[in-house]
This record gives C-alpha cells, sequence and structure tokens, in this order.
C-alpha cells in the first residue's frame, strides 16, 4: 500500500503466514535430523554393548571345563537375571546372537567398524554369512543403499551377492557387468514356474511390481518406459523395457523372452541397440546396454555369437523362485567354465 508521500509499505500481515509456513518448515526439519541423529548414535551405541556382551560371554565359557555344558547353563542364567533387570531383548537366542557378532567381527576390523552403522536387525542376519566378502558386501549395500530388514533378507536368500560374483570373471573390465546379474531372481512377481506364459504378460507381471523390479535391478536405475518405439524410414519397431541407469550414464533397454536363448533373439537385440544409439542416445550418454531376459541359454550360442565379444549386450537368465545354494554354485560354475574354453 502507498502512504501520502507514496512510499510503498510492506504488508506484513499478507507475508506473515508465509514467514510462518517457512519458519515451521525450518524447525521441522531441525528437530527431524536431531532424532534422525539421536538413534543413530543410540543404535551404534547399543550394537557395540552387544559386541562387549558377546565378548563377555566368549571369555566366560573359555573358564569352563566342559565348554558346551558350561556355556548352555551360562546363557540360560545371564539371560534370566537380565530379562529380570532390562526387560526384554535379552532372550537365551538374543544372548547367542551377541556372542556369534564377538566371534564374527574381530575388533578393529573392517567389519567391525561398519557394523555400527548398520542396525541389529540387519546384523543378525549379516552375521550368519560364512563367507567374509559376502558379509563386507550386504554390510556395505545397508549403510549405501539403506535396505530395510525385508530387503536385506530377500537378497541373501536369492544369493543376490553370488548372482552379481557370476559375471564378475576374470579379465573383464566392462563396468557394466557390474550391473548384470546372472540369473535376475523374480519370485516377486507371482509367475508360476512351469507354465508358459506370454511375453506381454511377463511385461505387465514386471510393471505391476515395478519397485521391486528395480531393487532386483541394482543401483542407479530408473524406468523410462515400455513398448517404446523406434522407427526406421520403413518400419517400426517396439522394445519391451527402457531404463536409464544414471551411474553408467546410459539407457539400458529388456527384450522379455520366454524361452530358451537363440540366435535370433541375439541379432535382434544387437539391432535394437544399434538403432536405440543412433535414434535416441544423446551426445552426453555412454553407448546403450542391452540385456536379453531368458529361461535358459546355450552356452555354445553365447560363446559363438556376438555376445562373447560385446561390451553392450548381455543374455541373463530369470528364475521365477529364490534359486537354492545349489543352483547358485552350478551357475558360478557353469560362468567359469565357459571363461575357462575361451581362454
Amino acid at each position: 500500500m502507498n502512504n501520502k508521500s507514496g512510499t510503498i509499505i510492506k504488508d506484513h500481515m499478507a507475508v506473515r503466514p508465509v514467514e510462518e509456513k517457512q519458519l515451521y518448515e525450518d524447525v521441522r526439519k531441525i528437530l527431524y535430523q536431531a532424532r534422525e541423529q539421536t538413534y543413530k548414535n543410540a543404535n551404534g551405541i547399543m550394537t557395540y554393548a552387544y559386541w562387549n556382551v558377546g565378548r563377555r560371554i566368549v571369555e566366560q565359557e573359555q573358564y569352563g571345563e566342559k565348554k558346551a555344558q558350561y556355556g548352555s547353563c551360562l546363557i540360560k542364567n545371564l539371560s534370566k537375571k537380565l530379562s529380570d533387570e532390562f526387560g526384554t531383548g535379552f532372550s537365551v537366542a538374543n544372548l547367542k546372537n551377541c556372542r556369534r557378532f564377538y566371534l564374527t567381527f574381530p575388533e578393529n576390523s573392517y567389519g567391525f567398524s561398519m557394523a555400527g552403522k548398520v542396525p541389529w536387525s540387519h546384523l543378525r542376519n549379516i552375521m550368519r554369512i560364512s563367507d567374509e566378502d559376502e558379509r563386507i558386501f550386504y554390510l556395505n549395500e545397508v549403510v549405501n543403499e539403506n535396505w530395510s530388514v525385508r530387503v536385506l533378507e530377500r537378497n541373501i536368500k536369492s544369493g543376490y551377492y553370488k548372482r552379481m560374483l557370476s559375471t564378475q570373471l576374470p579379465d573383464k573390465e566392462n563396468k557394466a557387468l557390474e550391473f548384470v546379474k546372472d540369473p535376475f531372481v523374480l519370485e516377486f512377481m507371482g509367475v508360476t514356474p512351469g507354465i508358459s506364459q506370454l511375453e506381454s504378460d511377463l511385461e505387465t507381471a514386471i510393471i505391476n511390481n515395478l519397485q521391486k523390479f528395480l531393487l532386483e535391478m541394482g543401483k542407479g536405475f530408473s524406468f523410462v518406459g515400455r513398448q517404446m518405439r523406434i522407427c526406421t524410414e520403413t518400419t517400426d519397431f517396439y522394445i519391451d523395457l527402457v531404463f536409464y541407469n544414471y551411474i553408467l550414464k546410459c539407457f539400458v533397454i529388456i527384450d522379455l523372452k520366454t524361452k530358451k536363448l537363440t540366435h535370433q533373439d541375439i541379432g535382434q537385440m544387437d539391432m535394437y541397440v544399434r538403432m536405440f544409439d543412433d535414434l535416441k542416445r544423446r551426445e552426453d550418454d555412454n553407448p546403450t546396454i542391452g540385456i536379453i531376459f531368458c529361461t535358459d541359454k546355450d552356452e555354445t550360442i553365447v560363446k559363438y555369437s556376438v555376445l562373447h565379444e560385446s561390451q553392450q549386450i548381455f543374455a541373463s537368465k530369470y528364475m521365477t523362485v529364490l534359486p537354492t545354494i545349489e543352483e547358485l554354485q552350478k551357475e558360478l560354475e557353469r560362468n567359469q567354465l565357459v571363461y575357462n574354453c575361451d581362454k
């Protein structure tokens, strides 16, 4: 508004609600950050407390002449006394977890330093993994990707680490391999194994479970589209699924097959990748990656096709049920065998 001299006077009543709203948002943010930091600090303190509980249990057990019997009674008695004084959280099972925690992560080790950043519910799953490299992998993923305990449990059961490892063969420097698993596990789609599926049904199941599919794909993926049309002067082609990976800085196109991999499938994907690079790829994008999802693949076909030397085209099996440890081991052995034959 204007006063008698013509000077504009700011209407404080008009801007006050906006300023108060911003004040509320700022204070709200401060409090949430403080609570989050408090939780993280408390989590770390309790984690190391559990480690020290495990250390004392192990030290005390070693004083017994008959470790098994003595240790069993020791933990049972300790559980009762702690539960009477501190309440829940000190069951026999949880005290055994403390002991396992101490034995699994030696003091001053990398795993020990990471453990303070990981919730106890997650650690109880990770400490049961026998391979140290695998434990470290899951510790890092929980911290860096903020996995929930449900996601962690699912990825351990589906052999997430082993499936990534199956593509990391010696002399392979292609960074894209870090993002291509073999096999992919799609048990969350609700597809019944052993029943013939249409490719369109498989595609719809993925779209209906897109968030879980992106978690299975790995880091940095975002969904771009389904049945994306790419046109030449004479023909239209449709790509099943298109993603973009901001880490690799490239498009990732997926062709779904509900049968065993064929030479025709590989040739088709080779054409799709070349066309996509020519028609859709931007100047600042890296070359497009193509992944063929198939129910099985003949390694002879892989060896004597463009897949063998390609840095852009990959073929991965997909499974609609969680694989067993034996099945995952066979996949590792199969990939290693192919590499040895190529040397």
